[in-house]
């Protein structure tokens, strides 16, 4: 095995499909963490 590097995108998006927030994290961060940084962008 090695290492393997790995990133998260992470978008909030309407009810009509369109993306408001984007947000990429690396692959260690929380899937929950980003979730109050990006809706405090909208």
């Amino acid at each position: 095995m090695g290492w393997f590097y790995g990133f998260k995108l992470h978008l909030m998006v309407n009810d009509q499909d369109s993306i408001i927030s984007v947000q990429v994290t690396t692959d260690n961060v929380a899937d929950r963490k980003p979730v109050p940084e990006i809706a405090d962008e909208i």
